[in-house]
């Protein structure tokens, strides 16, 4: 299969990886010394901060493999930080119910009354993944000025623009990304639709990328990358 390779050690600094798995295991360990598995319905969000090796190996079954990773940039007063993990069981993520069968798990962000499990993040994310069945609608807040996308992975829906001009009909597996406003809306037709819907605070700071790196300067980089050939990059 495609995927038995896995992605063996490999390091990261300044930015937080966020997996979450839909069907399947990925075994992950770390040169700090943590290790575990993260299995169907479960999400780790790891925060790299100051820098982390470590390899995420998925298992090889006959049931296969899905799910996603998403990066999320640290702001720059906290891109040396400690790293952290924050590893969350299927039964810890709240799934709501909405009316006419729509399922919500709510991972990180607050929705009617409840938050997700994942905490004391920069950006402030809203991070939900949604299922809307066939014939049915649904509307979402979004804090104006903040980015926010939906990947459809399963199905199609049309999404309607905030301001009244027209709606677009989206079928998996795309991403769509929203332009600036209050809410999101999406219908479904005679096919149900199943996305992720991920908004977050813009940091406005400046970017210098290289890899598996994300910084604010060239500079950064530079001294990140000695650091690995000096073996420093790493510590305790």
């Amino acid at each position: 299969m495609d995927y038995e390779a896995g992605f063996p050690l490999h390091p990261h600094r300044g930015i937080e990886t966020v997996t979450y798995v839909l069907r399947g295991e990925v075994q992950h360990r770390d040169t700090l010394g943590n290790s575990g598995s993260i299995g169907a319905g479960e999400i780790q969000w790891m925060t790299a901060g100051r820098g982390i090796l470590h390899e995420e190996m998925p298992q090889v079954r006959a049931e296969g493999i899905v799910g996603f990773q998403l990066w999320v940039n640290l702001p720059a007063d906290r891109k040396m930080t400690a790293p952290r993990y924050q590893n969350i069981p299927a039964g810890d993520i709240p799934e709501l119910q909405r009316e006419g069968g729509i399922k919500i798990r709510l991972i990180t962000g607050t929705l009617h009354n409840r938050s997700g499990p994942v905490t004391a993040i920069a950006a402030d994310p809203i991070y939900l993944d949604v299922f809307i069945p066939a014939h049915a609608s649904f509307m979402h807040p979004i804090e104006r000025g903040h980015t926010a996308f939906a990947y459809v992975f399963e199905g199609q829906a049309r999404f309607q623009n905030d301001e009244g001009g027209g709606d677009m009909l989206i079928s998996h597996p795309r991403l769509v990304v929203f332009s600036d406003g209050e809410t999101v809306k999406i219908l479904t037709g005679d096919r149900s639709v199943r996305l992720l819907l991920i908004s977050g605070k813009p940091l406005g700071e400046p970017i210098a990328r290289y890899g598996p790196f994300v910084m604010n300067t060239e500079e950064e980089i530079e001294e990140t990358l000695l650091e690995l050939r000096q073996g420093t990059f790493v510590t305790t």
